[in-house]
């Protein structure tokens, strides 16, 4: 019988930013529209922004 494993796909590691309250209230708009974690929802968004680099 094979073993259940759990894995993480990525590290984390925990930092402080410090973002505008505007855009922390859509951020959370915008995940709880989504049925997403705010922290999964910034994730993708600089995961997007890095991509799209000029």
């Amino acid at each position: 019988m094979e073993k259940f494993i759990i894995e993480r796909k990525d590290e984390m590691e925990t930092k402080t930013f410090r973002i505008p309250i505007p855009l922390i209230e859509q951020l959370e708009k915008l995940a709880h529209e989504n049925n997403v974690s705010v922290n999964g929802l910034i994730i993708q968004c600089i995961r997007f922004a890095l991509d799209h680099l000029e």
